[in-house]
């Protein structure tokens, strides 16, 4: 059975959703119909996460090799084949179970400021009706208490950005040349530049272009909450109305209902303080200025 080559593996809420939409646009490149399987985080395991939503994740997560497997029944002449799934940069157990079955894989990593991360999180699990606290900090002091009652991985706003710790792991295990790591800021001021040089990586045709101008995923608090969930929840209408109105335009909608308030800068504070070591571990990995990172603006 055709396994993939490449995995974007995180950071979760720094780009891999738009990486995800513009591979699958390349023609020599095989993408998973839909993204994360989780199948590297949670093989072999009954999945009974008990978080606000989190029946989801139980019931999507693909758990055994043969439906894994299956995933990638669709590929034909591609070249690079694979997969994006956030939850593996994170999960301790994923590193290992990639080099088991993909010992030759290439990794994709892009990496968003910590601070910045974790409020696009929040704002995310706000958006999705899930995340029933609206004070950022509040749902930061409740984040220990979330993950001992077994909250799926999205909940863990903080401890998602400690990066440093969690590409090690991947660097313990891979060459560094199979190793590809992005930031944030690539994606958003250079993104021509990002995905030439990542199809270089793959090996693919690097003069293709993909349609750039959907940006799936945005996170933000809705103005208007109805709106939200006639957009974003399953009804009649908009099944009837989707051949309608191109993608682009349905989109569009939803961004302009949505609002992202600033992160204060007292809570980047607090946030900058908990991850300055790992900041610095991570940069020294990776060759990359991380300093504004560090800075409270």
């Amino acid at each position: 059975m055709v396994m993939p080559n490449f995995l974007i593996i995180g950071a979760a809420k720094a780009g891999t959703t738009a990486l995800h939409t513009y591979l699958q646009q390349h023609p020599q490149i095989f993408m998973t119909p839909d993204k994360e399987t989780n199948f590297f985080a949670y093989q072999g395991e009954t999945l009974d996460f008990q978080g606000v939503g989190d029946t989801a994740i139980n019931q999507f997560s693909v758990t055994d090799l043969v439906t894994y497997q299956q995933l990638f029944a669709g590929v034909k002449d591609e070249i690079a084949i694979g997969e994006a799934c956030p939850l593996y940069l994170y999960h301790p157990q994923a590193p290992q179970r990639i080099a088991e079955h993909l010992p030759g894989v290439r990794l994709i990593v892009i990496l968003r400021n910590p601070a910045d991360r974790a409020y696009a999180n929040f704002l995310h699990l706000v958006r999705d009706d899930r995340e029933l606290e609206r004070n950022f900090i509040q749902a930061l002091r409740g984040e220990a208490q979330r993950i001992q009652n077994n909250w799926e991985w999205f909940w863990h706003y903080v401890q998602l950005g400690y990066y440093g710790c969690q590409l090690k792991r991947y660097y313990d295990i891979f060459d560094a040349d199979k190793i590809k790591v992005y930031l944030y800021e690539d994606l958003v001021e250079r993104c021509h530049w990002l995905l030439q040089d990542l199809f270089n990586f793959l090996q693919v045709d690097p003069t293709f272009i993909p349609d750039m101008t959907i940006r799936p995923n945005k996170s933000g608090v809705p103005k208007n909450s109805i709106l939200h969930q006639f957009l974003t929840k399953p009804n009649l209408f908009k099944t009837l109305s989707k051949p309608l109105f191109p993608e682009r335009f349905r989109q569009r909608i939803q961004h302009s209902n949505l609002v992202t308030p600033k992160l204060s800068p007292e809570v980047r504070e607090f946030l900058i303080t908990l991850y300055r070591s790992d900041i610095l571990t991570c940069q020294d990995l990776i060759g990359r200025d991380l300093s504004a990172w560090l800075q409270n603006g």
